[in-house]
C-alpha cells in the first residue's frame, strides 16, 4: 500500500488572491468602488441642477411669449390708428383716366377706390365715397377691382384694400386712404382740393 502524502498549501493574505464578501453583501467578492459608495449622494444634485434649468427655460419660455404679446398689442394698436387716416402724397404724377379704367377724371376732384372680391370692408367704403361724390359739382368716383388689375396694385403700391386715393383737378394724386374711412375726412379734403382749385 502506497502511502498518501498530503500537502498543505497555506493561504495567502496577498490583496490580489483574496476572495471575500463585500460589505453589501454581493456575492461576487468585488470590493465596492468610490463610485458606488458615493452614488446616493451624487444623484439627489444631479436632480436638483435639472429642476433648475428646466425652471430657468421656463423662465425665459414665459418672457418670450409675454413679449411678443406686448409687441403685437402695439403693432395692432399703431395699425388701427392709422387706418383710416389722410396721408398727403408728394406725386407729380398725373393719372390717365383710362389707366384705371375711367372715362374721365372729374373736373374738381377723383375719388379712386382700389378694391378686391373678397375685400368685406369695401362696399361700406364704396358706398361713403359714392355719396361724397354726389355732393359734390366735378367730383367722379372710380371703383378699380385689383382681382383683375393686379398690375396696378404695384403701380400706385397697394397694400391693403380698401385704399382709397383723392385726384385733384389734374389727375395728381393729393391724398391717400388705407383701410376703412370716415365720411367727414373724404369731405374735409374734397373741400381743401376745391378751395385750392377756386383760388387757382
Amino acid at each position: 500500500m502506497s502511502a498518501v502524502t498530503a500537502l498543505t498549501i497555506p493561504a495567502t493574505s496577498s490583496r490580489r488572491g483574496f476572495v471575500g464578501v463585500s460589505s453589501a453583501g454581493s456575492g461576487d467578492g468585488a470590493p465596492l468602488g468610490r463610485s458606488a459608495r458615493h452614488g446616493r449622494t451624487h444623484r439627489p444634485c444631479s436632480r436638483a441642477r435639472a429642476l433648475a434649468l428646466t425652471v430657468v427655460d421656463l423662465t425665459f419660455a414665459l418672457l418670450a411669449v409675454g413679449a411678443l404679446v406686448v409687441l403685437t398689442t402695439i403693432a395692432g394698436v399703431v395699425f388701427r390708428r392709422r387706418q383710416g387716416r389722410a396721408r398727403t402724397v408728394a406725386s407729380a404724377e398725373a393719372v390717365d383716366p383710362g389707366l384705371v379704367g375711367a372715362e374721365r377724371l372729374g373736373t374738381e376732384a377723383t375719388l379712386v377706390q382700389f378694391s378686391t372680391e373678397i375685400c368685406s370692408r369695401c362696399p361700406g367704403v364704396r358706398r361713403i365715397l359714392t355719396q361724397a361724390a354726389d355732393a359734390h359739382r366735378g367730383v367722379v368716383y372710380v371703383d378699380v377691382d385689383l382681382t383683375h388689375r393686379p398690375d396696378l396694385a404695384q403701380h400706385f403700391r397697394v397694400l391693403q384694400t380698401p385704399t382709397t386715393l383723392v385726384l385733384d383737378r389734374r389727375g395728381v394724386v393729393r391724398t391717400r386712404f388705407s383701410g376703412t374711412i370716415e365720411r367727414d375726412a373724404v369731405e374735409s379734403e374734397l373741400t381743401r382740393l376745391q378751395k385750392e382749385s377756386s383760388h387757382a
